[in-house]
């Protein structure tokens, strides 16, 4: 893309995080046959179309293939020569596509329809690609007008499931060939279900090698998009389910997209360039690649962009059936309704919220203490199993039942995923080894700390709380030697002593049975999910108040509660003016030091917006700078919130383009975090003002976000707007 004046280094204000250009961004200054191939890399996106959280009914600001689609194209824009890919688990984890779609693979899947919109190359196969059966995925995918890919899954037959393992995607003449590979772990988990057991799943790192070699000379480009992470999930020793054993021994590998962790990878080894992104299409992976005229590869960079605050795509909402799929969704939510077009009354009630508050924003109360949310699906659990023992975990931090009527997404808040529940023969020994397992998310607690954190390397889903027994988990102690003062009935558990587990047939697959925790099998399986199960508890026992029989407890942790020091500490976390020590408890040693960085931060916080005189507020704000001098941006939504509360206040919005209102306060939150790529395009938009049509100079910064100069703020508000010294000072009087 072409700028209108030779753009020098770009100088980012503030605290924002810089990062590199984009090659295609630079293509003017290109030596001559240059080739730039930008390719798009998507994952788990968990079947979130709209960008729409359905447990809770609402929108979210920043996830969703919608939002995906906006970046997406201004890439596109940027640079034809894009390919878009995606490494799996996309047609499962809404209500959308598990309780509606995903149940009736014959018809059109509204994911599947999405993607077709949107373009892409090719898809690999995730694990949950076949929660449903091979079968059903196979009826899904059909769907796709790419290659859906999965080199080292083959049927009964010896027949690739997906048809393909390998593709060959060409742009401006260089071909790029991309191999797709899922974890072979995905008996471990659907195990039973059609076709599964059936199917013959290679080592990841052999099958690729494979894919290569019969590639041979046909492409220019190695791209492997392998859904798994970095490392082993569950063979250590061989792996078989590690991306990096798969660049290991095929070191040839350009580029290597990797997926189902959640986590986002952005990394380079040797000439190889790695990324993932998160769950949910909060980020794409962007690759950029530079090859001669001879189509050798001579650069690649890698960048994981967010989708914070990117407007969605109002082309993929309107698809007559993504739309129809997020109104049905919507509806079934709710209940749905009679034949005479009636809302049906909801599934049941409650007296109370659920979930405690939490003391220190950014640490879930749900995980450091026994809540009702728990106890009230353990206890379901061993009403229907009629076990000793119940074990469940808290899904999603926030997970909460709200006071009053409930719906179906709420039942989903508590628990998204379609497991079926099983009851297995434990030892107590068995079951002792299993709540240490649990009990490793958490950090140790020293001495000094002011709470209690959690290992980051440990997802949400992989901590259990369990019921039917009291017990005490001990933080001063290291990670296997934390579980105390078991007992059972009043009496301490012995080693020996037999029971039955309540717990979901994903944890029993996964890290009972294939971690060696336990030596029984299943006894017995549930007909229906365990999401069904809560759903008939609420209409058999409505009004249901919540509960707490505190059975557990944390120990081995002195919190100073009493420390003024500790509560002002907390003040500052809970005003924004610290992180939340999620990763890593905060320590009174270092309390100097944190209040410095808080101080620090509540100034900087105050800002460079100021209305008549005085400070507002922050907006991120970027310089251009040029050989004929320099152009400051600033974020027009950053510049809405900061001056929301004065005579200045105007609210921005989105309808088909920017919009504004002059005298309305920013209706929206702020946004979050500040660390995005620097602005990439100079542009001139057009903004709706009361109504009227504004055109004006801007700056697109990625992913999506406007930002003006002072003259087009003045502009836009009919006010006087100066800088000086950094500040934006906006005049009223």
């Amino acid at each position: 893309m072409k700028f209108g004046k030779r753009l020098l280094p770009v100088l980012l204000t503030l605290s924002m995080a810089a990062s590199m250009l984009p090659a295609a961004a630079l293509a003017a200054e290109a030596d001559a046959g240059e080739k730039h191939i930008t390719i798009l890399g998507t994952s788990d996106m968990h079947g979130n179309i709209w960008g729409y959280s359905y447990e809770d009914n609402k929108e979210t600001d920043n996830n969703g293939m919608a939002r995906l689609y906006t970046y997406i194209q201004q890439v596109r824009a940027e640079n034809p020569n894009t390919i878009l890919i995606d490494a799996g688990d996309d047609i499962q984890g809404t209500i959308m596509t598990d309780d509606l779609y995903n149940k009736t693979p014959d018809e059109p899947h509204p994911v599947v329809t999405a993607m077709n919109y949107m373009g892409y190359d090719a898809m690999t196969v995730g694990n949950h690609e076949f929660n449903w059966g091979i079968p059903a995925m196979q009826k899904i995918l059909s769907q796709a007008k790419f290659p859906v890919l999965a080199a080292n899954v083959t049927d009964a037959k010896g027949e690739l499931v997906t048809g393909a393992g390998w593709t060959i995607v060409e742009k401006d003449g260089v071909k790029v060939a991309v191999i797709g590979v899922v974890t072979p772990d995905v008996p471990i988990w659907d195990g039973g279900k059609e076709g599964i057991d059936d199917a013959v799943y290679e080592a990841a790192n052999v099958a690729v090698g494979k894919a290569i070699d019969a590639i041979g000379d046909q492409a220019d480009v190695i791209v492997v998009s392998a859904h798994m992470g970095m490392y082993a999930e569950f063979d250590e020793e061989g792996g078989s389910d590690s991306a990096q054993k798969i660049l290991d021994d095929n070191p040839e590998i350009d580029v290597l997209q990797v997926a189902h962790n959640h986590v986002v990878v952005n990394e380079k080894q040797g000439s190889t360039v790695i990324g993932g992104v998160r769950n949910g299409g909060r980020e794409i992976a962007r690759f950029d690649l530079t090859l001669d005229a001879d189509n050798n590869l001579t650069d690649a960079a890698v960048e994981v962009v967010v989708m914070d605050e990117v407007a969605p795509s109002q082309e993929i909402r309107e698809i007559p059936l993504v739309a129809e799929a997020h109104q049905k969704t919507i509806d079934y939510i709710a209940g749905g309704t009679d034949e005479s077009g009636e809302p049906l009354p909801p599934l049941g009630s409650t007296t109370a919220k659920f979930q405690p508050e939490n003391e220190i924003k950014g640490l879930p109360a749900g995980r450091l203490m026994d809540t009702a949310v728990m106890d009230l699906v353990n206890q379901i659990q061993l009403e229907n199993s009629g076990a000793d023992v119940s074990a469940a975990a808290l899904f999603k931090n926030t997970s909460d039942l709200p006071a009053g009527d409930i719906n179906y997404g709420n039942i989903f808040d508590i628990y998204k995923f379609d497991n079926t529940l099983y009851r297995v023969p434990v030892t107590g020994a068995e079951l002792k080894a299993y709540m240490e397992w649990s009990a490793e998310c958490y950090n140790q607690w020293k001495e000094g700390d002011i709470n209690i954190s959690f290992d980051p390397e440990y997802p949400d889903y992989l901590y259990d709380m369990f019921a039917g027994v009291d017990y005490e988990i001990d933080l001063s102690q290291p990670k296997g030697e934390r579980i105390k003062n078991v007992m059972f009935k009043g009496a301490p558990l012995k080693d020996d002593q037999q029971l039955t587990l309540a717990v979901n047939n994903y944890r029993y697959s996964s890290a009972l049975k294939s971690g060696g925790l336990v030596s029984g099998t299943k006894e017995w399986e549930s007909s229906s999910s365990i999401r069904d199960m809560i759903v008939a508890y609420f209409a058999e026992h409505s009004p249901v108040a919540p509960t707490v029989d505190n059975n557990w407890k944390i120990v081995g942790v002195d919190l100073s509660e009493d420390d003024p020091r500790r509560a002002e500490l907390i003040g500052y976390i809970n005003e924004g003016l610290l992180d939340a020590p999620y990763a890593a408890a905060y320590n009174l040693a270092d309390y100097d030091a944190l209040v410095a960085q808080a101080q620090a931060n509540a100034a900087a916080k105050a800002g460079n917006v100021s209305v008549d005189g005085a400070a507002v507020g922050n907006a991120a704000a970027w310089t251009m700078s040029y050989e004929t001098g320099s152009t400051t941006y600033y974020r027009l939504r950053d510049i809405a919130f900061a001056v929301k509360d004065t005579a200045a206040a105007f609210n921005v919005g989105w309808d088909n383009g920017v919009v504004v209102t002059k005298g309305g306060a920013y209706a929206d939150e702020a946004i979050v975090s500040g660390q995005m790529p620097p602005a990439v395009t100079e542009t001139t938009i057009t903004i709706l003002v009361d109504g009227a049509a504004v055109e004006l100079p801007a700056a697109l910064m990625s992913p999506g976000h406007y930002c003006v100069t002072a003259e087009g703020l003045a502009t836009l508000l009919g006010l006087t707007v100066t800088e000086t010294d950094g500040v934006l000072n906006i005049t009223t009087k």
